[in-house]
């Protein structure tokens, strides 16, 4: 049977029966295919970056590619970046987490071309029947009424302004908004109203929104986080194929910042023994190009990231797989991954720790985060809502 361009037997059952609704929180569940069979050739993932793409998690049958024997694998096409429209009702997402530092956020799009394999949004895809492997990269999901949706919420009464975070799950510059352009309709709702918004992202494409950004920046109604894996071309090659090159996000802190526009460096996620080693070396970089603030967050691995990540440790970095796994694990309790509050972003342990110090020594060293900025919300002016009544006089 084929499925999306797989050749796949889905006769198999997973061992746990389908769902009425997408769940609030992961099931645990068996699963019975293996590894291999979910592997996909490395000419139909050219420039992606998971090597896989297992059934999601909360599939019923699972998907087991195999040769029928008249070599059809050979044939399959590549996979392209395919963008269906979601149509959501709120575009306003909130958190109660202590770990972050914000309460609300937006993201336009659900999936990232950008393919890093580290992402711990890529779980999200399995809500919608997909796989967190290559369908996240591939199958991609863009919310075209999302500055309707703002200009409605921001309209409605009692609505008290708050920073809102753009692109803290998906990037919110990546490839596909150069013809969406669904960000820059954000933006300019977001300046209508005075409404202060920290955006995230690892993408050059936010120079192309410098005039917006730049005008907010007057009123302090604005703050850019680039975010700086590592200064290596061939490791940010194979790590996050379709990101901006690490010139291009430093030169991208150097133009934001010519501007006026205050820019922070998040260094993350950071690995051991893979790019730890360039925590200060990125910190002096990110100063050098007029960054502000710096931030890190420990590599995380939840759900099917862990598998994934492992994955392509094995093929790009064999020689490094079990030093690489055994320190992160030092640093989540014995597992790959601790989802606890407090500890999820900086793990634990006498490497974690020497992580967070080093840091610390550095930021200090380049006086990053010596003068805090703070976003005003006092400017915020609602905009009219669609259906509000004129006055008579």
């Amino acid at each position: 049977m084929a499925i999306d361009g797989l050749v796949a037997d889905t006769t198999v059952e997973s061992g746990a029966p389908i769902p009425s609704a997408r769940p609030s929180r992961p099931l645990a569940r068996r699963s019975v295919y293996r590894a291999e069979d979910t592997f996909v050739s490395p000419n139909r993932r050219r420039g992606r970056g998971a090597v896989s793409n297992a059934t999601g998690r909360y599939e019923a049958l699972t998907r087991h590619v195999f040769d029928d024997g008249w070599q059809t694998l050979d044939e399959l096409p590549a996979f392209n970046t395919r963008v269906q429209v979601e149509q959501p009702k709120t575009i306003i997402a909130t958190n109660g987490s202590p770990d972050l530092p914000f309460e609300r956020s937006i993201n336009p799009y659900r999936g990232c071309e950008h393919g890093c394999i580290y992402c711990f949004a890529r779980p999200t895809h399995s809500y919608m029947g997909l796989s967190a492997g290559l369908d996240f990269e591939t199958r991609l999901f863009a919310k075209p009424n999302a500055a309707q949706l703002l200009s409605r919420q921001l309209s409605r009464k009692g609505y008290i302004a708050k920073v809102i975070a753009l692109g803290a799950n998906t990037d919110p510059y990546q490839p596909i908004e150069r013809e969406w352009k669904i960000t820059r309709q954000l933006l300019e709702v977001l300046e209508a109203a005075n409404h202060p918004v920290a955006i995230i992202t690892k993408s050059s494409l936010i120079l192309r929104d410098i005039d917006i950004l730049q005008r907010m920046a007057v009123k302090g109604l604005v703050k850019v986080i680039i975010s700086v894996t590592t200064l290596d071309r061939r490791l940010s090659r194979a790590m996050e194929p379709r990101a901006a090159t690490p010139g291009l996000r430093l030169k991208a802190i150097h133009d934001l910042a010519q501007a006026g526009i205050p820019v922070s460096v998040m260094v993350a996620p950071v690995i051991p023994a893979l790019n730890d080693h360039e925590i200060e070396r990125i910190l002096d970089s990110a100063k050098a190009a007029g960054a502000r603030e710096a931030e890190y967050v420990l590599l995380r691995l939840p759900l099917e990231v862990s598998a994934l990540f492992r994955e392509w440790l094995l093929k790009h970095y064999p020689d490094r797989y079990r030093h690489v796994m055994n320190l992160i694990r030092s640093m989540r309790g014995g597992k790959d991954y601790d989802a606890e509050f407090g500890k999820r972003m900086r793990g634990v342990g006498p490497y974690a720790w020497q992580i967070k110090r080093r840091f610390d020594l550095a930021r200090k060293r380049l006086e990053l985060n010596r003068r805090g900025f703070s976003l005003d919300c006092s400017q915020f002016v609602a905009p009219k809502a669609d259906q509000e009544q004129l006055s008579l006089f």
